[in-house]
């Protein structure tokens, strides 16, 4: 069962460093072959000061802990249901973000076969400098694992 009281805990921020081979992969792992991420002349041609990368790159990003261990649930799976994020400026090659995680929300929430378990947790990405770069909102299905 959902530990409800994961609600309120949050990671200490974690460096993710943002690099041109991740972006790429990224990129190429989506299907989005948009120059932005790739040709740093181009990039600088639209406006960015460098490569950019892909609007839903932070999911690649790490906040320091399993979710399911913040969330309090071992043996569990989780399934991303949404994935949503707010920019304050575009992710940028050579970028050095402090990911945090908190969990926002865990409860129950009716599905198309009854009641599922839901656990949602927001992720802010800041600069060096402790400015907002992003945020980010994950919410997670809470499914149980089959025994073999």
């Amino acid at each position: 069962m959902l530990d409800r009281q994961a609600v309120g805990r949050t990671t200490p921020p974690t460096l993710n460093e943002v690099e041109k081979g991740s972006i790429r992969r990224f990129a190429e792992s989506i299907g989005d072959l948009n120059p932005l991420y790739f040709d740093a002349e181009y990039a600088r041609a639209s406006g960015f000061k460098n490569i950019t990368a892909p609007p839903s790159y932070p999911l690649c990003f790490n906040a320091g802990i399993d979710f399911k261990e913040l969330l309090g649930l071992p043996g569990r799976s989780l399934l991303l249901a949404d994935f949503t994020v707010e920019y304050e400026r575009p992710i940028l090659l050579g970028d050095r973000l402090l990911v945090a995680s908190r969990v926002t929300d865990a409860g129950e929430r009716p599905g198309p076969a009854g009641r599922v378990e839901v656990a949602v947790i927001e992720d802010e990405g800041r600069d060096e400098e402790g400015r907002v770069v992003y945020r980010a909102r994950r919410t997670f299905i809470v499914r149980a694992t089959r025994e073999l």
